[in-house]
């Protein structure tokens, strides 16, 4: 994976930070923490701007978060509530919990958005709910950017410090992200078996 990232940056220069960062929302397996501490570590050779290097990574980042909002939009929270509760219940899912699921996202998205960017593990994936809760597009892309700049320029400024050791931001920030989607899918399971336990206690 990195020599291949680091190929595709040696024959594309900027633009292939900036479609590295797109695919990088679209397919998790490709991830920034290498991306832009490699971008930033070209950086530190004089090969690259540095300013420009964080720009690609925060451009290619927020393009690449639209794919799954459209999908999220598309779908809607109405088409999820009827699918919830016409199919939901093996998955002890109704159409009231999508809701409330909503209602908290309009509450809190932008903190969501904002801090969630910079999460290994789920970054990629709150933009479906950004789109299904049909949070204004202005506001998905400020919020995104804030979040995706923040997140771009601590990968990018470690890269350009650590030099050839850029490589040790994946290895200590993989774990990181293992352990994020190791709690949500432990949540999400608990969360099931409560359910399944309320349904048959009020059955």
């Amino acid at each position: 994976m990195a020599d291949w990232v680091q190929g595709l940056m040696d024959s594309m220069g900027y633009l292939g930070i900036l479609l590295l960062m797109i695919l990088e929302n679209l397919f998790p397996p490709i991830p920034s923490e290498l991306i832009m501490p490699s971008a930033g570590f070209a950086a530190a050779r004089g090969e690259m701007s540095l300013p420009i290097v964080i720009l690609m990574g925060v451009l290619g980042s927020v393009i690449g978060t639209l794919p799954l909002y459209y999908i999220g939009r598309a779908f809607g929270e109405e088409r999820l509530v009827a699918w919830a509760d016409k199919h939901g219940k093996w998955l002890t899912l109704s159409g009231k919990d999508i809701r409330k699921a909503d209602d908290w996202f309009d509450r809190h998205g932008t903190k969501a958005v904002l801090f969630g960017r910079m999460v290994p593990g789920i970054r990629s994936l709150l933009s479906l709910p950004a789109g299904m809760s049909e949070m204004p597009m202005p506001k998905f892309l400020i919020y995104s950017a804030i979040g995706s700049g923040l997140w771009a320029t601590a990968l990018a400024m470690a890269g350009y410090v650590l030099g050839e050791n850029y490589d040790r931001v994946e290895q200590y920030i993989s774990p990181v992200s293992k352990i994020v989607l190791a709690v949500v899918v432990v949540a999400a399971v608990v969360w099931f078996l409560k359910r399944r336990r309320e349904q048959k206690a009020g059955a």
